[in-house]
């Protein structure tokens, strides 16, 4: 089993993610958002040519080796309006990056939808297929998240994502589900159910995000939870995947600190986001060693 997390949930800067991730004797990290001394936090396919250099020079001092990249192509704060171009250029930053590392993995997604929609336009095929194209080429897996996108709508959706976009695999966030409405039923969209949809796509699934929560309808949004303890049935989850003998990457995003769509998680403490992060990590490691002790 691959352990590691979602570097900017243990920490803004590279050294902090560093720090949490050596201090849970891990050897994997999954950069997303970055920040390097002397430049602005971004993600780390955006960040300028020397702060990379330097993140680069700093995780191979430390014997941490990059996993996955959390990367941006694609998300939430993207619709398929866009101009292609914009995603093409982060696909040619993302590439060589990729490689220097070493990075098995890059998650990508597939543009948000507008509030209505409950099907995949033809044109988010095409933009999917070409990335996943791109990636394959230079040898490199991309994965695609079931999140607030249009592959992650429901599960139906997802495998039809994966049926047009041959090569592409799947990484599933355990939590995603529980705030995400399932736009394969009738109006009033429900709620998505993580056992419901991780069964359906588990056969594509080729990284696993770590994320647990609680549906609280008076604030019309998710509690986050330590993993096991929410509505994400990730124990369940773990076990099947383990059962099915999963072996690849197990990557946690607690989101019980800092939250990566709030505006002022960069203001967030370093300290608290480290010793959150370690914890989780500590409990994702008992669970795991639980379902994996024999009766």
């Amino acid at each position: 089993m691959k352990y590691m997390g979602i570097g900017d949930e243990g920490a803004n800067s590279i050294d902090g993610q560093i720090l949490a991730t050596q201090e849970l004797g891990w050897q994997f990290l999954e950069p997303r958002g970055v920040e390097v001394p002397g430049f602005t936090k971004a993600n780390f396919h955006d960040i300028p040519d020397e702060a990379f250099d330097l993140a680069v020079r700093k995780l191979e001092n430390a014997g941490v080796s990059a996993y996955c990249f959390g990367s941006t192509i694609m998300n939430w704060a993207k619709k398929a309006g866009d101009p292609f171009d914009i995603t093409l250029a982060e696909v040619k930053r993302a590439i060589p990056r990729m490689q220097r590392l070493g990075a098995k993995y890059v998650r990508i997604m597939s543009f948000k939808p507008g509030d209505d929609e409950y099907s995949i336009p033809a044109e988010v095929f095409r933009r999917v297929r070409e990335v996943t194209n791109r990636f394959l080429d230079a040898g490199l897996q991309p994965v695609h998240e079931n999140c607030m996108n249009y592959g992650g709508m429901s599960w139906q959706h997802a495998l039809e994502l994966v049926d047009k976009c041959p090569g592409l695999k799947w990484v599933f966030d355990t939590a995603n589900p529980i705030f995400n409405p399932d736009r394969s039923k009738p109006k009033p969209w429900p709620k998505q159910d993580p056992w419901e949809f991780w069964t359906h796509v588990r056969d594509h699934v080729a990284h696993i995000h770590i994320k647990d929560a609680t549906w609280n309808p008076a604030k019309n949004d998710a509690d986050y939870n330590w993993p096991g303890e929410g509505q994400g049935r990730v124990r369940d989850i773990l076990k099947d995947a383990l059962a099915r003998g999963y072996d690849d990457g197990l990557s946690i995003e607690p989101h019980m600190v800092v939250l990566f769509h709030d505006a002022q998680s960069k203001a967030s403490n370093d300290d608290a986001m480290r010793k959150n992060y370690v914890e989780y990590g500590r409990r994702l490691e008992k669970m795991v060693g639980a379902i994996l002790k024999p009766n």
